[in-house]
């Protein structure tokens, strides 16, 4: 009786996981892996919010009836989510509000502030943002030195821990500048150099030098300190937001020295004379957006519409954002810019890296997001054109770990409401 029993149970039990594994099955898009390959003709299997099979339909038989649900996906493209990173989307509201804007703290040294915590699931702006296809986001704070701990984040969840992709991944620290421009766009000023800019590094150096005998010898709490030594365990990357090939430089070789590991430039507008430095160390870089002027009167118009394809071609290891003006609401338009890449040199499936996997590389979290393939969590999107055109991106279908997302906004509801008055 017992043996019957047991049995029964076990029975149940299996039943009930194999009821839990709901797959999905997409058929016949043109899946763009984001590791540089594409398959024109697909088979993708999602099991448990995870890829299951990503493969070649010309080479792969399967049964259709053995899945929950099927996706005809003939002549549409998939793509792995689009990630942002370096950017204040889910922690600013309306530009123009002070309440809303939640990305700056008081103090110039901020290392244990963290944006994770401050981060809102119920922004309106990140309902426009995933309609382009990003789906991950790399919330980070501004101001100061040290502007604190970033957190990379989905754009779904019911609250910051539900929307969490990886905590506290690393601290940005603003690098000063060997030049000062005056003006703004429209009507630029002379470049001079920084008076101060000695004065602020050699502060810089002697916090870190702080830091660095703090993590070897000093027991007690530090609450700043204590997210610095991270630093030099390797379990937190330092991202040194640096423009000039100068300052990239000195920055690169001063925290190499004390020992810190994993270093990202955030900028990187002079990467190309830096190239020796980055190559010897080994360090990626976080682009500025893509469709900015040119620095100076005499560069090209085209400066930085090139700058992906010559960096792809020094083998740099490279990712887009969209930082700047209106980042938070403009950050929708990211695919666009590597679009723009794609029209200067750089290869399709190379820009669309560029905005997933290369991505996912330089923020540590490669081996679950960042492009298909079996094993990783099941988020990406399907478009029924070039989700890197602005003329033919149309988001039909989006999934943050297997679960489907909801493409509506307010601006889509504004737009349905007016259009036929």
């Amino acid at each position: 009786m017992n043996k019957k029993i047991f049995l029964l149970i076990l029975n149940l039990f299996l039943l009930g996981n194999i009821s839990a594994q709901k797959t999905t099955l997409i058929m016949g898009g043109i899946a763009h892996l984001g590791t540089g390959e594409k398959i024109e003709n697909s088979l993708i299997v999602v099991r448990d919010g995870k890829f299951d099979l990503v493969a070649d339909a010309s080479v792969v038989r399967i049964d259709p009836s053995a899945f929950d649900t099927i996706i005809r996906a003939y002549g549409k493209h998939i793509y792995p989510a689009f990630i942002a990173p370096n950017t204040t989307l889910g922690i600013t509201e309306i530009d123009a509000v002070r309440a809303s804007k939640d990305y700056n703290e008081v103090g110039s040294y901020n290392p244990n502030v963290r944006s994770q915590i401050a981060y809102n699931t119920d922004s309106k702006i990140i309902k426009t943002v995933r309609t382009n296809g990003v789906l991950v986001t790399q919330t980070t704070p501004r101001g100061g030195v040290i502007s604190g701990l970033s957190s990379v984040m989905y754009l779904d969840g019911w609250n910051w821990e539900d929307a969490t992709l990886k905590a506290d991944d690393g601290i940005h620290l603003n690098w000063p500048s060997s030049f000062i421009t005056s003006g703004w766009w429209a009507e630029p000023g002379k470049t001079s150099k920084n008076k101060n800019y000695d004065d602020r590094v050699k502060e810089i150096k002697n916090y870190f030098e702080i830091a660095k005998s703090y993590s070897e010898y000093d027991s007690k709490m530090d609450l700043e300190l204590v997210s610095i030594k991270e630093l030099f365990k390797g379990t937190r990357n330092l991202y040194i937001h640096a423009n000039y090939a100068n300052d990239i430089r000195e920055s690169v070789r001063f925290f190499k020295k004390i020992g810190i590991k994993n270093i990202v430039i955030v900028g990187g507008r002079d990467a190309l004379n830096a190239v020796s430095i980055l190559k010897e160390n080994n360090i990626s870089i976080i682009l500025e957006r893509v469709h900015s002027l040119p620095v100076n009167e005499d560069a090209s118009i085209d400066q930085f519409y090139k700058l992906p394809s010559q960096l792809s071609e020094n083998n740099i290891l490279f990712c887009l954002s969209y930082s700047g003006d209106m980042e938070a609401m403009g950050t929708r338009n990211l695919p666009f810019t590597a679009g723009t890449a794609v029209a200067y040199g750089l290869d399709m499936e190379k820009a669309i890296a560029s905005i997933s996997l290369n991505t996912a590389i330089i923020l540590g979290i490669e081996k679950t997001t960042g492009s298909i393939e079996i094993g990783k969590n099941a988020t990406f999107f399907i478009s029924s054109g070039d989700a890197l055109d602005m003329r033919t991106n149309n988001i039909e279908l989006s999934f943050i770990k297997g679960i489907p997302v909801d493409l509506n906004n307010h601006q889509k509801e504004l737009f349905k409401k007016y259009k036929n008055r």
